[in-house]
């Protein structure tokens, strides 16, 4: 396992002084980030190998959000490896030890110049220490959709969209998406299935609507392709 130790910033958090779901998503990745770092298979080595981990879908479970100013650990670890799918936990918790957020994500290894899946090297195999996985409740990867949508405004992707894999990052969809939901909304899960991946002046086109389950956020291209789909609860 992997984890960092840090205070909530006031720029991390909404109008109630509660951390916002874009910082939270941002403190995950990082830890993710950190974690291979720390095992020499970060960003230097994924690119030198031609290698890079694609999100494919989060779930994310929110018992209590972290408040400006409180002292939290931001924990991660790989539980299972399947060909070229990897399945990371996250949890945040508070000084206390309660595991006040949990997290499930799963990735997909590609080869960036065939854009084709490949399975993890022997260095990951070995780096990745494998852990029992959280004692959560763990919903299905593929979210529902609603029977009927209202269409949002286009947004165009711009350069701040964009991380290292020149693509949009996984956590800008999810922001993206924040904007169509009611500020006072509480969220207590989150879940988000990832599609495509828009890159550098696409055009991106919500669709709206609601299932049994929460609101349905679809990120789609002009055709009404998804690249990514975001349940609330």
């Amino acid at each position: 396992m992997y984890s960092f130790q840090t205070k909530v910033r006031y720029s991390e958090t909404d109008e109630a002084g509660r951390m916002n779901l874009d910082a939270m998503i941002n403190y995950f990745q990082d830890c993710s980030v950190f974690h291979s770092e720390s095992l020499g298979l970060g960003v230097a080595y994924l690119k030198e190998n031609h290698l890079a981990w694609v999100m494919s879908a989060w779930q994310i479970v929110i018992e209590e959000y972290p408040r400006f100013c409180e002292d939290i650990t931001v924990a991660t670890f790989p539980y299972a490896f399947k060909g070229f799918i990897g399945y990371r936990n996250f949890f945040m918790e508070n000084i206390k030890g309660e595991k006040i957020v949990k997290a499930n994500s799963i990735w997909t290894l590609i080869h960036t110049n065939t854009m084709h899946p490949v399975k993890p090297n022997a260095a990951m195999e070995e780096g990745y220490v494998l852990e029992e996985k959280l004692d959560m409740e763990y919903a299905p990867r593929k979210i529902a959709l609603p029977s009927s949508n209202i269409r949002g405004e286009e947004i165009l992707v711009k350069a701040h969209h964009i991380d290292s894999n020149n693509h949009v990052n996984n956590a800008q969809y999810i922001s993206m998406a924040m904007d169509y939901l009611r500020s006072e909304q509480t969220i207590h899960q989150l879940r988000a299935e990832y599609k495509k991946q828009a890159v550098l002046g696409d055009v991106i086109v919500p669709f709206i609507g609601n299932t049994e389950n929460g609101t349905v956020i679809q990120l789609c291209d002009t055709e009404e392709r998804p690249y990514a789909v975001i349940e609330v609860q």
